[in-house]
């Protein structure tokens, strides 16, 4: 068997106050289930208007030696010690959720603003956006816009979250963007919108795999690979505790539960998801058998977000 990988993961905290931990990113070792926290998000500049109040660190993205991590409303950047060299913000970036890079591009979610924005990683500059809208029973309609024109009041989207649009990839030199309220991963490329595949409702992460797609099926506390014509392959359930073990989980449920799955990443042999209370699971890739889980906390307030293999 391969030895299982090491990951770098980010974590949100949903219903802190003021003065509690924000969450940060670990390191974690699947094969020996050691951890380490490389980067603590206790620190007041932090927007406590959050979907769910939740506070902390999100999605994740590797470019040469540098590592580059979301908060709701900026993007950070670290070198390999975790120490910070930069950070990059808009005003058109609200609710960040999952980032990717491709070539000198970033793309970022604006969950807040139901859009993807591209930024060019050497100058910083935001140089695109695309606005994702649609109606009940009604194909999706995207809008591409000048960030900063929408910001200074120009053509663009309104800061209202219809979709919950959370995760953004690249796959054949097309953009996918997938959204909790709409069953599809939509495909941009070229100025051609379609769907790349069907998936569930209630989900994060979803994105190509293979010669299909995988997806967090968060309503769900599952994890769903599946081909393109949405015909599941293999459903995977994130670990769950007895409540008798949990911190916290007199919150309710709107707010902190356990098993919400989001995080995603994988190597040749193993697919890794992360969960509510914050925890990494290493599933084999093919027999889908769950090998390795590493939990860090039982307090049902810290969920993964991020999730990377690490070294890059």
């Amino acid at each position: 068997m391969a030895r299982l990988p090491k990951v770098l993961v980010t974590e949100v905290v949903r219903s802190t106050e003021q003065g509690d931990s924000h969450g940060g990113a670990h390191l974690v070792d699947l094969q020996t289930g050691e951890h380490e926290r490389v980067l603590d998000w206790n620190t007041m500049d932090i927007d406590w208007q959050g979907r769910g109040a939740d506070r902390g660190l999100r999605g994740i993205a590797y470019r040469g030696d540098s590592v580059f991590i979301a908060a709701s409303d900026a993007v950070h950047v670290f070198d390999t010690s975790f120490r910070p060299i930069g950070s990059f913000g808009h005003p058109m970036l609200a609710h960040c959720h999952e980032i990717c890079i491709d070539g000198p591009t970033l793309y970022l979610t604006s969950t807040g603003y139901d859009s993807v924005l591209e930024m060019d990683v050497e100058s910083g500059r935001f140089t695109r956006g695309l606005w994702f809208q649609a109606a009940d029973r009604t194909p999706i309609r995207v809008s591409p816009f000048d960030p900063d024109g929408a910001a200074g009041g120009g053509p663009g989207p309104a800061r209202v979250d219809v979709l919950h649009l959370n995760m953004v990839s690249r796959w054949g030199g097309a953009t996918l963007a997938s959204c909790l309220r709409y069953k599809s991963i939509i495909g941009v490329k070229d100025g051609r919108v379609g769907v790349f595949a069907p998936s569930r409702s209630g989900t994060h992460n979803a994105q190509a795999f293979e010669d299909g797609v995988v997806y967090n099926a968060t309503t769900q506390d599952a994890t769903v690979v599946a081909d393109r014509r949405g015909v599941e392959r293999a459903v995977m359930r994130v670990p769950r505790y007895g409540e008798t073990e949990l911190i916290k989980n007199d919150i309710p449920e709107d707010h902190a539960r356990q098993g919400f799955a989001r995080g995603l990443c994988w190597t040749d042999e193993y697919l890794i998801v992360g969960s509510s209370p914050t925890t990494v699971t290493a599933f084999r890739r093919g027999t889908w058998e769950r090998v390795a889980s590493v939990n860090l906390t039982m307090d049902v307030r810290h969920a993964v977000h991020g999730l990377e293999v690490w070294p890059f």
